[in-house]
C-alpha cells in the first residue's frame, strides 16, 4: 500500500529501516490523528521510549488463558478488519512502528534472562499486523535474526496478510513462528477488509513451511453466519492440503468477543456488516460473546474437522474460554493458566526441538503467579 504521508523521528533517521522507505519527512511529532481509518494511511517511525515488552494485555485471571508475551512495537494497521478492537483503543490512529530493534531486543534479555527455565513465546501483533506492510517487514527481518540467539524465546509473527518473501532466505534456526490468523472466504471479504485472500494466505504459508518456518494457525475469532459448518470445513480441508500437520505448532481456536463500545463503534465505522446481529451475551469480563452452547458447538466441529485433517499431534487450545468450556470441548482442560503454559512449552520442545531446546519442569511453571 502506499502512505499519504511518511515521518520519521530524528532519533531513528540512522536506522535501518529508513533505507526501505520510499520518501519521508523528519519531525519529532507524528500527525496524531484522531479518525481511526485516516490514521491507517500515515506512517510515522518512532524510537522507543518506554517499557514495551509485556505479557499479554487480554490475560485475565478468570479465564485460561495461553500467557503469551508480547512486543507492543507496532501501533495501527493498515488492514480494516470490522471487528478490529483498536478502533475502540486507540488515541493517536498514526500507523507507528518502533525503529530501534536493538533496544527492544536488549529489553527482552533483560526480563527473561531472570527465568531462563521458561519459555516465552513473544509477539509483535499485540496493536496491529507483524506483516501488514513492507516497513513491518524489515523490521521482521532484525527482529527473526536477534531471537536466534535466544535460547528460551520464541518470535511469534501474526498476519491477516501474505509478504512473507523477505523472510524466506534468512537463517532463523525455527526461532520464529510465522502464524495467521485464518476465516472462510465469505468472511475474509465481508469482515476482514483489505486483507490477502484466503489463497494468498495459504500459498504464503506453503512458502514458509518449505523455508523451515514453524506455522502457527487461528481460527480466531470464528464467526456465526449461514452456512458456516460448511466453511469451516472447506477451509480447513484447504489449509491441509497447502501444508502438512507436521509443520504447525499450535493452534488457537476463539470466538467473536468485544465489549459493548466496541459494538457501537463496528456499527458506525462498517454499517455493512452483520456481526453484531447475531445474539450474544456479556460476560463478567464486559465482552459479549456467542452464548455458551454456540461457542461449544463450533469448536467442537471445528475440532472435529482438525482431527480428520490429521491434525491432532498439533498443540490445540482456546483462547480465552473457562475451564468448563475447554471440558466440554477437549473432554479435559489446563490445571492453570501457568499449566497450559507449561504443556505448550512441552509440545513445542518434544515436536520442535530447535525452536525450543531447553526441557520445561513442571514444577517451575505451575508456581507461575499473574
Amino acid at each position: 500500500m502506499k502512505f499519504k504521508s511518511i515521518t520519521v523521528h530524528p532519533e531513528v533517521v540512522h536506522m535501518p529501516i529508513t533505507k526501505h522507505l520510499p520518501h519521508f519527512t523528519t519531525s519529532a511529532n507524528s500527525p496524531k490523528l484522531s479518525d481511526y481509518k485516516q490514521g491507517k494511511r500515515h506512517l510515522f517511525v518512532a524510537p522507543k521510549k518506554g517499557r514495551l515488552f509485556h505479557i499479554c494485555a487480554s490475560l485475565d485471571t478468570r479465564y485460561i488463558c495461553c500467557s503469551t508475551h508480547v512486543i507492543s512495537h507496532i501501533s495501527n494497521c493498515p488492514f480494516e478488519c470490522t471487528y478490529c478492537f483498536l478502533q475502540n483503543y486507540l488515541t493517536d490512529t498514526t500507523l507507528t512502528v518502533v525503529a530501534d530493534t536493538k533496544a527492544i531486543i536488549q529489553e527482552i534479555k533483560e526480563k527473561t534472562s531472570l527465568q531462563p527455565w521458561r519459555l516465552f513465546r513473544i509477539g509483535t501483533w499485540e496493536l496491529g499486523d507483524s506483516l501488514a506492510v513492507s516497513p513491518l517487514n524489515n523490521l521482521a527481518i532484525e527482529l527473526v535474526k536477534e531471537f536466534t540467539k535466544l535460547d528460551n524465546c520464541i518470535l511469534k509473527l501474526r498476519t491477516k496478510g501474505s509478504a512473507v518473501e523477505p523472510l524466506l532466505d534468512i537463517e532463523h534456526k525455527g526461532k520464529t513462528v510465522i502464524s495467521w490468523t485464518v476465516n472462510p472466504p465469505e468472511i475474509i471479504k465481508r469482515e476482514e477488509i483489505g486483507t490477502a485472500t484466503l489463497d494468498k494466505r495459504l500459498r504464503a504459508m506453503e512458502k514458509a513451511a518449505k523455508a523451515g518456518y514453524p506455522i502457527g494457525l487461528h481460527f480466531d475469532p470464528m464467526i456465526l453466519f449461514k452456512g458456516w459448518e460448511a466453511a469451516y470445513l472447506k477451509l480447513v480441508k484447504a489449509i491441509f492440503t497447502a501444508i502438512q500437520p507436521k509443520d504447525v505448532i499450535w493452534i488457537s481456536i476463539g470466538s467473536l468477543r468485544f465489549n459493548p463500545e466496541m459494538k457501537k463503534k463496528i456499527e458506525n465505522n462498517y454499517p455493512s456488516s452483520r456481526i453484531t446481529a447475531q445474539e450474544m451475551i456479556l460476560g463478567d469480563d464486559n465482552k459479549f460473546r456467542y452464548p455458551r452452547p454456540i461457542r461449544e458447538e463450533m469448536y467442537r466441529l471445528l475440532l472435529s474437522f482438525l482431527l480428520d485433517a490429521g491434525a491432532g499431534e498439533c498443540f490445540t487450545y482456546l483462547c480465552m474460554e473457562r475451564w468448563n468450556v475447554w471440558e466440554r470441548v477437549f473432554g479435559r482442560c489446563p490445571k492453570s493458566i501457568g499449566h497450559l503454559d507449561y504443556l505448550m512449552a512441552k509440545a513445542v520442545h518434544n515436536r520442535f526441538p530447535k525452536s525450543a531446546p531447553v526441557k520445561p519442569q513442571k514444577e517451575h511453571y505451575l508456581k507461575l503467579t499473574y
